[in-house]
């Protein structure tokens, strides 16, 4: 279920406050263009700056606008494994297909911790889950011998990798083996990744390219390494675009271009320079 193309869904906003039409456009869009899969109220769509009902309301806008057409990973991060476990069940009632935990950033528990935080999780909801490791913003880092811990919990059923440590995912394969759902969580190293034995990405630069994104997680799934490495090269100059400024600002910005949305981000993502603001143009205009 878990594989190709999953899609880190933006927020749009309009004066200041969700802005439904846009997101149940940007659902549809997407679909219409191939992606394997939603992740709703992750980063990219700026969970830490929404509200309790806002989040909530995405999750159920998302899984409503989808009907079912492609699995939906939903948001449930949290430090505190209570906050995540009342996202994560409401994640279950909204018919969300599986939920997406990242590990206790700030509070930075050790490997113990990081291992009671999830299985907390994993006895009080009964869904599949995939964890978010992400040291760059969450400071802690879950090592392979505590995710082959938590692996072999039945409902764990795969890793967001964003540790940017390429040599990770051998060395939890080694651990875990191949049934598992091995996800990168960052664009530009998603080819080597998949190489690797990864099964997708959960892509912010599918916010703006889902097509070339799809494209290429499906070559990599067919093990048509050229193909994967002419779209990857096609899609590098947009990666290192979006990722010039804080995301998701530049995915934003590339994302109101396209006539999908508003280019607001919530306070403390700042809007983009005039220079990105240059870039992205040439390269939506040169992408098509």
């Amino acid at each position: 279920m878990f594989s190709g193309s999953f899609v880190a869904l933006v927020t749009p906003f309009a004066k200041g406050r969700l802005d439904e039409a846009a997101l149940r456009r940007i659902v549809n869009w997407q679909l219409e263009r191939g992606t394997h899969g939603l992740v709703p109220v992750g980063t990219t769509g700026e969970s830490p700056t929404l509200s309790e009902a806002e989040h909530k309301r995405v999750v159920e806008i998302v899984v409503e606008e989808n009907n079912g057409r492609v699995p939906v990973i939903a948001g449930a991060g949290s430090n505190n494994p209570m906050e995540a476990r009342v996202y994560a069940q409401h994640a279950q009632d909204a018919g969300a297909d599986a939920i997406l935990c990242v590990a206790g950033y700030y509070n930075r528990p050790n490997q113990n911790g990081l291992y009671a935080h999830f299985e907390y999780l994993h006895v009080h909801v009964a869904m599949p889950m995939i964890i978010y490791n992400i040291p760059p913003r969450s400071i802690v880092d879950i090592r392979p011998e505590t995710m082959a811990q938590l692996a072999a919990l039945p409902q764990i059923v795969g890793v967001k990798d964003a540790t940017g440590d390429l040599a990770r995912i051998s060395q939890e394969r080694l651990l875990i083996g191949d049934d598992f759902a091995y996800m990168s969580g960052e664009d530009m190293t998603a080819l080597a990744y998949n190489a690797a034995g990864g099964k997708g990405c959960i892509s912010v630069s599918a916010n703006v390219s889902p097509s070339r994104c799809a494209a290429m997680q499906h070559a990599c799934l067919e093990r048509d390494y050229d193909t994967a490495r002419q779209l990857h090269d096609e899609l590098a100059p947009l990666h290192n675009a979006l990722f010039a400024e804080p995301s998701p600002a530049g995915a934003k910005y590339a994302a109101s271009l396209l006539g999908l949305c508003g280019d607001k981000c919530r306070m403390p993502i700042m809007p983009l320079s005039d220079a990105s603001k240059t870039r992205l143009r040439e390269l939506v205009e040169v992408m098509g």
